[in-house]
């Protein structure tokens, strides 16, 4: 091979793997290249993506659910996102007599639309960097706790001045922990409703065997309306519904609010987050999905109830032992100390990169501190994940103890904004309460915290708590919810005065982890300074549940020796797959549509090197057109520890692809009210 020919080669695949690692903040979409970025794929100028003169564009047509992605589809406010980030509102409108989980669910018309009571839908109008005003906010010789809360005060005060605008939520992002600092002003709607969901055999297929593999054959996808004072809403930007769908070698845009990496840790504390995060999370939400299916089996009813939250802890409890597996297997934290020995090696020789070298050291040694106090601080982080019963008089407790104080001085999530999503909550909370299984929970997280020597546990009794308290009786607990801490007292509730009595370690956790935070402020933008300065690229900041860009291409990978998975599957593998049970169960009528086409050319899933983590799930893939080929809803087991490290050998985030979605309902389903709103009818 010639010389120039082979530095060509070398430079495009350079320049695809850069393409593909990084999750892009709109404003960095306008700092890309564009000849490089139509090299890609797109073919539209990178203004119609993000115009920052008006704080908007396409890619605002990307919206936020909780923990999830989505998109409008439609010029009257349809926003397509996957199975599971509709399910708690699936689940809230089923029955045992209308079982909408088991059989979905599809709207004939907008009075068929059923509105769920916490679904909130997010949407982006402004972002404004509000780094100066944060970091003039920080009294000089602060101490760490004190800068924390300077930082939080002058967050509230930017929101609470956002917020007088109508309809907006707000809020204050932090990038490169501390480096920059945006205010991000979104339109909350709190009106959204359920149009459609596939049966679960559908939008669940494979279930927990194929959860976080490939191949994959799952019709991850759901149907929402927003609406905005009864009407449906009006979007200005959303994606057209691409017939054409993709194929190996295609770009594609992927678009959503991912959660949360760990690239910029030091090794050490990625260290921590191995051990304590993912080990111990492993082995908690391990047994609690084995006692919520013990004391539901056999109940309808309580199937139904425990459903959203058995959802939740498996894919958590999955995504645990991937990320730990992959973590051995790829050698990440091995790999990120090599990576800060090399920046430090590099900074020795630069007198200006003292400050950086010093804040990796202090970065290190607080997460030598921070082990001794791990799983007793994990105990205290996951109250709201297990009993619901707990979650809610830790709640409650907290918030009349905020209540009583000026609403700028509350915590944040207790201030006055906050209280109509808490009480929604509340109310909701009672189609997912089986007592058996809160009961379970309840005595699990009792035993483990009793171990850690958490005063309040000690001696407690779940079957007494619940027996002794009015909390589980959605009356009372409403009532709970307007009561004064002297009020909650009065009571003499088992289970609030649990709660009232765990209140001060959980008010000593909170004040350590503000102050921790506050050390990192102070420490973590010296490190990354030093980091990119040793790039000299840009560097995407690590996911932060605010609006990201991947570019990327449809395509496979070799997990192991002598394999290769292509990037595309199809219905005909859905069909092979079929057993008959659960959850390998496809339902009759996909069978009998199936036999009246050709399944090989009914695309189902499919394969990108997209950069992807938690929060993407829903995501539209995009493509160079701006028109929706598929939805985001999961990455193959090699991949899960992506949030450590971009691989771009096994760097796959997995779709389904849009074409199963409208055969789905165009052909199998004859979801006449949606295929023409979407433009579909032939």
């Amino acid at each position: 091979m010639r010389t120039a020919t082979r530095f060509a080669l070398l430079l495009l695949s350079a320049t695809l793997t850069w393409a593909a690692e990084g999750k892009w903040t709109p404003q960095q979409v306008l700092e890309l290249d564009p000849a490089w970025l139509k090299q890609q794929g797109l073919q539209l100028p990178a203004t119609r993506l993000w115009d920052n003169k008006r704080g908007t564009g396409l890619l605002a047509a990307t919206v936020a659910l909780p923990g999830c992605s989505g998109a409008f589809v439609s010029a009257d406010g349809l926003v397509l996102t996957n199975h599971h980030c509709l399910f708690g509102l699936i689940q809230e409108h089923s029955t045992t007599a209308r079982d909408l989980i088991t059989n979905g669910f599809i709207a004939q018309s907008r009075e068929d639309e059923l509105r769920g009571k916490t679904m909130r839908i997010n949407v982006p109008r402004r972002f404004t960097d509000v780094t100066a005003d944060v970091t003039k906010a920080i009294p000089a010789g602060a101490s760490d706790a004190e800068r924390a809360k300077a930082v939080e005060v002058k967050q509230k005060v930017l929101i609470s001045t956002c917020e007088r605008t109508p309809n907006a939520r707000c809020s204050v992002a932090m990038f490169n922990g501390g480096l920059q600092y945006t205010l991000i002003e979104t339109t909350e709607f709190t009106d959204v409703r359920l149009v459609y969901a596939p049966p679960r055999a559908i939008g669940e297929f494979g279930g927990e065997p194929d959860n976080f593999r490939w191949p994959r054959h799952t019709g991850d996808f759901s149907m929402a309306r927003v609406y905005k004072d009864g009407k449906p809403y009006k979007p200005e930007f959303f994606f057209p519904v691409s017939r054409q769908g993709v194929k190996d070698g295609d770009f594609v845009m992927l678009l959503g609010y991912p959660g949360r990496t760990y690239r910029e840790m030091t090794g050490a504390e990625m260290d921590n987050e191995r051990r304590f995060r993912f080990g111990l999370t492993e082995d908690m939400l391990g047994e609690w999905i084995s006692l919520l299916e013990k004391t539901s089996k056999g109940n309808a009813a309580g199937e139904i109830a425990i459903s959203a939250q058995l959802k939740s802890l498996n894919n958590g409890h999955t995504n645990a032992m991937g990320q730990l597996e992959a973590l051995k297997r790829g050698q990440l934290v091995e790999k990120q100390k090599q990576s800060d020995a090399a920046v430090v090696a590099w900074a020795k020789a630069k007198p200006t990169a003292a400050p950086g070298l010093s804040a990796k050291d202090a970065l290190d040694h607080m997460a030598a501190e921070r082990e001794k106090t791990a799983v007793r601080d994990f105990l205290y982080a996951s109250v709201p994940r297990g009993a619901l019963s707990l979650r809610q008089a830790a709640q409650l407790v907290r918030l009349a103890a905020e209540r009583a104080k000026p609403d700028a001085e509350r915590e944040s999530g207790y201030q006055e904004r906050d209280w109509s999503r808490i009480k929604a909550a509340l109310e909701r909370d009672q189609s997912s309460f089986f007592r058996p299984s809160d009961e379970a929970l309840l005595a699990s997280w009792l035993r483990r915290a009793t171990k850690e020597n958490i005063a309040a546990a000690k001696g407690a009794n779940a079957t007494a708590l619940l027996n002794g308290s009015k909390i589980t009786d959605p009356t009372e607990r409403l009532k709970m919810f307007s009561e004064s801490t002297e009020q909650l007292r009065a009571r003499n509730d088992a289970m609030l005065n649990f709660a009232l009595t765990l209140e001060p370690e959980l008010r000593d956790w909170k004040a350590r982890t503000e102050a921790n935070d506050g050390a990192i402020s102070r420490l973590r933008p010296e490190w990354r300074r030093t980091v990119l300065a040793h790039a000299g690229k840009p560097v995407a900041p690590d996911a932060n549940s605010t609006l990201r860009v991947s570019f990327a291409h449809v395509k496979g990978y070799a997990p192991r020796d002598g394999v290769f998975y292509t990037p595309q599957t199809t219905l005909a593998g859905m069909v092979e797959k079929h057993t008959g049970e659960e959850p390998f169960a496809v339902p009759g009528f996909i069978l009998d549509a199936a036999k009246k086409t050709d399944a090989t050319k009914v695309p189902l899933n499919f394969l990108s090197d997209a950069d992807s983590t938690g929060g993407n799930s829903g995501s539209p893939m995009v493509n160079g057109r701006g028109e929706l080929v598929g939805l985001n809803f999961d990455r193959p087991w090699e991949n899960v520890a992506n949030d450590f490290g971009y691989n771009p050998a096994i760097a796959r985030n997995i779709s389904v692809d849009i074409r199963f979605f409208i055969w789905l309902i165009e052909d199998a389903q004859k979801a006449d009210y949606v295929v023409k709103e979407l433009g579909l009818k032939r």
